[in-house]
């Protein structure tokens, strides 16, 4: 079953935000692990960088890469394994919601997105993040919660195989949390922004 929720109205996001396009840098530190990987868990550093694409009247469509991405993984022949990539995500943010931009070309959808004269329906499993209350929402296996606590709004999407997912963003800072993992520790990460300073 889908559900489709729709939004009106631009002011601001207190989760991601920015006053223009250039791009926003952070460092994020943290560990990985997998199948071909020696060590059960490794470090992992990535840059992470946040750019506007779209500014709308009812919302801003930003994305976010991750770059840069260093770690001294090795398999158990010791050879390093395919280094890590993590691909982009793209978001449509609103007043109240921040939505993944789930498409298979986004750079394609976001132009046509950002045309619009008012926000498109967003899928209920697409939600990545609210600014009241808390939200959950089952499909199929996966079940996902998202729940504010203090400055922080925190989401975590789970099946009982052991994937996961888990992004958690801070008011007036925008991501400070980024976690991925498949299978029963069979491939993943958990990376946590570095503070300034």
């Amino acid at each position: 079953m889908t559900t489709l929720i729709s939004v009106s109205g631009y002011a601001a996001n207190p989760f991601l935000g920015t006053t223009d396009d250039k791009p926003v840098f952070a460092t994020f530190r943290g560990t990985q692990w997998g199948d071909d990987i020696e060590e059960e868990e490794v470090p992992l550093t990535v840059r992470v960088v946040t750019t506007r694409v779209a500014k709308m009247d009812w919302g801003a469509i930003f994305k976010i890469e991750f770059t840069d991405v260093t770690s001294r993984a090795r398999n158990p022949a010791g050879v390093r394994p395919k280094k890590r990539e993590i691909r982009p995500d793209y978001f449509i943010v609103t007043d109240d919601r921040i939505v993944l931009l789930n498409e298979e070309d986004n750079d394609a959808a976001a132009k046509k997105i950002s045309a619009l004269a008012k926000p498109p329906e967003f899928e209920a499993n697409d939600i990545y993040v609210i600014t009241t209350g808390s939200f959950e929402h089952q499909e199929g296996e996966w079940k996902t919660i998202i729940q504010l606590k203090g400055d922080l709004c925190i989401y975590e999407a789970s099946h009982p195989s052991g994937h996961f997912k888990k992004i958690v963003w801070k008011k007036s800072v925008g991501l400070v949390e980024y976690a991925s993992g498949y299978g029963a520790h069979a491939d993943g990460y958990r990376l946590k922004r570095v503070a300034k300073g």
